[in-house]
Parts: C-alpha cells; sequence; structure tokens
C-alpha cells in the first residue's frame, strides 16, 4: 500500500541527498580554482616563497612571519586569501538547490532558508504536491485540510539550514496525520463492555464483509473471548454457506434462518442465543446493499433498531478509492457508522481511500484487510501510515 506516493516522497527526499553529494564534489573543485589563483608571494623578513592554499598554511605563516613586518600589498594578500576561504565555506550551500526548478520538497527548503515563507509562495509550491496526491485517490477534502495544516506549520517562517529539513519533514508527517483518526483500543472496548456487545457489518456486495467477519472472529477467539455469528444476510445466494463454512473451521456457533427470511429476526435469534449460552460477542452479517438504494437502506435501520448493536462498522474496498469513500459517507448519513474496515489494503498501491475515508466520516479505521486467511488482518494505527509511506 502508499508504493506510488511513497515512490514520490522518497524521490523528493532522496534526490535532494544526491544533490547534497554532488555539492560536495563541486565545493571541492571550486574551492581548489580558487585556491589557484593566489599567488606565491615573498616574505621580507627571510624572502622565502610562502603558497597560501588552505587555513593551516595560513596559520603556518603567521607563525613564521612577523605580521607586522608585511608590506601593505601583502596584508591584502592575506586578507584576500581569508575572503576566498570563506566564500568557498558558504557558496555550496547557496549552490544546494540551483540545478534546476526543483520539486515540492526542495522548493519549500530554499525558499524557507532564504526569506520567510509567505502564504502565496506556499501555495505555488504545493500545487505540485497536491496534483500527487489527488492522482493518488486522496479526496480532495483530505488534500484541503493536509494543505491547511501544512501552511499553519510553514507560512511566515524562516528557519536554518541546519534545521530546516526536520522541520519540513515533521510538518508534513502532522499534515498527513492531520487527516487521519486513530481508533480506540477494538478488544479493550469489548473486555470494558458489561453484558454482551454487538458488532454488525454493512457494504454493498463483493467488498469482503463476510470474511472481513471472520477474521474479526479469528481475533477474538485468539484473545480468549467468545463469540456468535448471525447470518443476517438471507438475500444472496449462498451467503448462509459461506458464512456457516467460516464457523465450521474456527468452531465458532452461527445463527441462520432461511432465504428470504427476516435479517432483524435473525439478529435478535444470535442476541438470545448468546445471553443463554454466555457468549460475549455477537458478530452480525448483512446482505450487501448498494448505498443508492433507499429501501434497502431502511431495512437497516429495523435491524439496527432490533439488535441494538454497540459497534458499526462499515466494509469497503481500499482498492475502489473515491467510490469507497462515497460509500462510507453515504452509510454514515443514514445509520451513522461506528468505524471502518478496508479490504484488499495488500493490492491497493495508491491508498488514497486510508488518508481520505477518516477525514470524511470522522470515523477511524479499525482494520486493514490484507489477504484472505485469518490472521490477514491489521489493526490500523497512525504509525503504520507514515511508515509506509517511508516517513
Amino acid at each position: 500500500m502508499f508504493d506510488f506516493l511513497k515512490k514520490k516522497i522518497s524521490s523528493w527526499i532522496g534526490k535532494d541527498k544526491e544533490k547534497k553529494k554532488k555539492v560536495k564534489k563541486s565545493e571541492v573543485k571550486a574551492s581548489k580554482s580558487k585556491k589557484d589563483k593566489i599567488k606565491t608571494k615573498k616574505s621580507k623578513s627571510d624572502n622565502k616563497s610562502i603558497v597560501i592554499d588552505n587555513k593551516q598554511e595560513i596559520k603556518k605563516v603567521e607563525e613564521e612571519v612577523d605580521y607586522k613586518l608585511l608590506t601593505k600589498s601583502e596584508k591584502e594578500t592575506k586578507a584576500e586569501v581569508e575572503e576566498i576561504l570563506k566564500e568557498t565555506e558558504t557558496e555550496p550551500d547557496k549552490a544546494e538547490f540551483e540545478e534546476d526548478g526543483g520539486n515540492f520538497f526542495t522548493k519549500l527548503f530554499k525558499k524557507i532558508t532564504t526569506s520567510k515563507l509567505s502564504q502565496e509562495d506556499f501555495n505555488s509550491i504545493f500545487e505540485e504536491f497536491e496534483i500527487t496526491l489527488l492522482e493518488n485517490n486522496v479526496a480532495l477534502e483530505a488534500v484541503d485540510k493536509i494543505k491547511e495544516k501544512l501552511s499553519n506549520s510553514l507560512v511566515g517562517q524562516q528557519i536554518k539550514k541546519t534545521e530546516a529539513e526536520a522541520r519540513i519533514l515533521q510538518a508534513l508527517k502532522d499534515s498527513i496525520l492531520s487527516v487521519i483518526i486513530e481508533p480506540p483500543s477494538f478488544i479493550e472496548q469489548i473486555n470494558h463492555h458489561k453484558g454482551i456487545y454487538t458488532i454488525i457489518f454493512f457494504g454493498i456486495n463483493g467488498t469482503g464483509k463476510t470474511t472481513s467477519i471472520a477474521k474479526i472472529a479469528h481475533m477474538l477467539k485468539e484473545h480468549g473471548i467468545s463469540c456468535v455469528l448471525a447470518a443476517s444476510d438471507t438475500f444472496r445466494a449462498a451467503s448462509i454457506e459461506q458464512l456457516k463454512s467460516h464457523g465450521e473451521k474456527l468452531q465458532i456457533p452461527v445463527i441462520a434462518s432461511s432465504y428470504n427470511a427476516d435479517p432483524a429476526s435473525v439478529a435478535f435469534d444470535a442476541k438470545r442465543y448468546a445471553s443463554a449460552h454466555n457468549i460475549k460477542v455477537v458478530l452480525i452479517d448483512t446482505a450487501g446493499r448498494m448505498y443508492t438504494k433507499a429501501n434497502l437502506l431502511k431495512e437497516m435501520e429495523k435491524i439496527i433498531r432490533v439488535s441494538q448493536p454497540n459497534l458499526k462498522i462499515f466494509v469497503g474496498e481500499s482498492i475502489t478509492g473515491n467510490d469507497a469513500i462515497d460509500q462510507a459517507k453515504t452509510f454514515n448519513n443514514l445509520i451513522g457508522i461506528d468505524g471502518i474496515i478496508l479490504s484488499k489494503a495488500d493490492v491497493d498501491e495508491k491508498a488514497g481511500t486510508i488518508l481520505s475515508v477518516s477525514h470524511i466520516t470522522k470515523k477511524p479505521i479499525y482494520f486493514l484487510g490484507t489477504g484472505q486467511n485469518y490472521d490477514d488482518i491489521e489493526i490500523f494505527n497512525k504509525k503504520l501510515v507514515l511508515k509506509n509511506l517511508g516517513l
């Protein structure tokens, strides 16, 4: 995940480092060129030739020759030498970013170390990064938030060159993290709750909702937390058999009815079963519904009213980009989701949905699906994002 965006950011920062290496090499050549201009002078005291080619030689000259005995022209020569040496120390810094117009990172670096960064300059420089984010499926609302946060950190600032790179990188990290909501601990939420903890899962067809439920059930079992599965998807062909198959493999009970039965009644039966068998968690599968179908969405309201879930989870595909964001936004507006699972994150090279969906819905991403096995699910956190972005 984040492969495309990571490569872009890495190329910016990596290119800067390569430039600095080139500058160091050119610094040596420039230094030698300037020092070649220093002519050999003769001392009046001992009539010896003195070649002044670096600081060490200047010190040597001062030890060997009484400065007071130098002629006026020789004093001027010594001053000229010191000035040249001083220039060779500072010139590489000025030359670091003169090779070309630079990228987003180098432009910021150059501007912020030479003058205070104005809002106008920042807006102009940010355009390249904005295009990069949009090309990687980051929603415009999330891009605007990143821009606002980055602007607040850098505009009006003039920073020393020795500190600029670290400051810009930190500002970039903070701006990206500003669009992501850190989820609470899933296991702690359940353990701290008294009584049955009910989780209901929603999403459109084909997003990996049933597989995600099985992964959650496996995770709960690994933590010693009992659960029961409710097959409230009574519309999709083979949906009940699919959930029962997962239940058998995981050795977890599944409550089901016949196809076309009332899905709310199946959820109710699962909660009653959990209460009778002292089971902690009820995981309710629902039929995949197009978020544009108002009648199907209304049916979900009935399931919620009957099951009274503690957590409503939207399951979407990371690879569908802005479409997944629109789905999550619509589900949230209609039923008020509490969190998100993004499936197929392992094959999502752009991963813009991950950077956008929390900001758009104001809800946290709980998990990322990363494969078909029961262990292929990652607990989401902000550090994971920075790691995958190479920051």
